[in-house]
């Protein structure tokens, strides 16, 4: 059966509900850690607290806003089984405490969903179906299957009891953090954050909280533009957690109640924080849940030195993904160069290069020797090649080296 009038109201959720939430889905949750972080704060300008949702045993926050749900069927409903769209994380949540009750679990996923989510959710025992080109594609497709099939819906972020079960994350940050002035949270539908502002306002009203949403698809944004939920154009971006193209109808009432800023992140600064989480706090991220710290290190946010808790939301990141993210990253904070030198086509020509090249401690990773492409002329070659070196003071010595020792070369982006 589809999705009906609930007994928490559509339009907005109170702490009390959020409260209840969290007595439902205690014992069944992961109290996730929030740790004061040095590094980040001396890079941040504020006091970073990680609430590592990452660590939930599927990896992700939505366990919490699933469980709501399901604690709340009734017999009848539990015993037809529930459908849900989702691109991985809430397909998991969904599948895990569904099928820990016995409840059947179809899911609906994107074709493009990464395989480790695919294979994770069809791990924790749910029914998978890969379809459509996207989530709108995907969610018609899991509302049929519904119809069909008599079970119930749940939606990953438009539902009222579901962002009371994501709230429950606000409610332990006030007895983590008892400092706490300001939290930081991605967006997507606005479940989350939905969520989590409402127990954190209406517990302590000056806390802040803000949210951050990828460039390429700001949906809440759009919406609090016109001040209704619109839908935009389909984008892809490495956050495809957050990658949702219309803010939920129940969700943006309780955003544009609660939210105070509402900012956004580009792929390079979401890919750079994943790298940042990873290098410097040993954590790994998915790009919705690197999104909020994105916006702290790029300076997107007006906070200023305050106590801030930072949403790690999620971790399940495909990992050919993540090597590409490592080495873009790399790349950017100039750790490892590819360059196309030009040579005489001699005896000893590549000898001598790769001597200067040993001398200031640089590693050669990959060649690309050749002679016809790249407007060579007769006599000469070019070769490409890929070093890895300490960073760029070092990179900008061996150019100096170079261009002293009379090569010809340019670097490739």
């Amino acid at each position: 059966m589809m999705p009906v009038k609930d007994s928490i109201s559509q339009l907005s959720i109170g702490l009390a509900d959020v409260a209840a939430a969290r007595e439902r889905v205690r014992g069944a949750i992961y109290y996730s850690p929030c740790p004061h972080s040095q590094m980040l704060s001396a890079l941040t300008g504020q006091q970073v607290y990680l609430k590592l949702e990452n660590l939930q045993m599927t990896g992700s926050f939505k366990e919490r806003g699933a469980l709501n749900r399901i604690a709340m069927l009734t017999a009848e409903q539990a015993a037809r089984g529930v459908v849900a769209a989702s691109a991985g994380n809430h397909a998991q949540g969904v599948a895990y405490h569904a099928t820990k009750r016995g409840i059947r679990a179809l899911i609906v996923m994107p074709l493009a969903t990464p395989l480790v989510k695919v294979t994770a959710t069809r791990g924790f025992g749910a029914e998978v179906v890969l379809h459509g080109a996207n989530y709108d594609e995907a969610c018609e497709e899991a509302t049929r299957l519904c119809e069909a099939e008599g079970m119930t819906f749940i939606h990953p972020f438009d539902d009222a009891m579901v962002m009371a079960g994501q709230g429950t994350i606000g409610l332990e940050l006030l007895e983590q953090v008892p400092q706490l002035e300001a939290v930081v949270v991605p967006i997507g539908g606005g479940g989350l954050i939905g969520g989590i502002a409402c127990a954190i306002k209406e517990s302590r009203p000056e806390v802040r909280v803000i949210g951050v949403q990828t460039s390429r698809l700001p949906s809440m944004v759009a919406a609090r533009t016109v001040g209704h939920p619109v839908t935009l154009e389909p984008s892809t971006t490495i956050a495809d957690g957050i990658a949702v193209r219309r803010a939920g109808d129940t969700t943006f009432p309780v955003v544009e109640r609660y939210v105070d800023e509402i900012v956004t992140v580009d792929e390079d600064e979401i890919a750079s924080a994943i790298l940042v989480l990873l290098e410097r706090e040993k954590t790994l991220a998915e790009g919705a849940g690197a999104a909020a710290l994105a916006a702290l290190l790029q300076r997107k946010t007006t906070l200023n030195g305050a106590h801030t808790a930072v949403m790690v939301c999620g971790g399940n990141i495909d990992v050919t993904l993540l090597s590409r993210i490592i080495e873009r990253g790399l790349v950017q904070d100039g750790r490892m160069i590819r360059l196309r030198i030009h040579l005489l086509d001699k005896p000893g020509a590549l000898a001598e290069l790769t001597l200067l090249i040993a001398k200031y401690r640089a590693n050669i990773v990959d060649t690309l020797y050749n002679r016809a492409y790249y407007g060579v002329n007769l006599g000469d070659t070019t070769i490409d090649i890929t070093l890895e070196t300490r960073g760029r003071e070092q990179v900008e010595e061996l150019l100096a080296a170079m261009t002293a020792g009379g090569y010809r070369y340019s670097q490739v982006i």
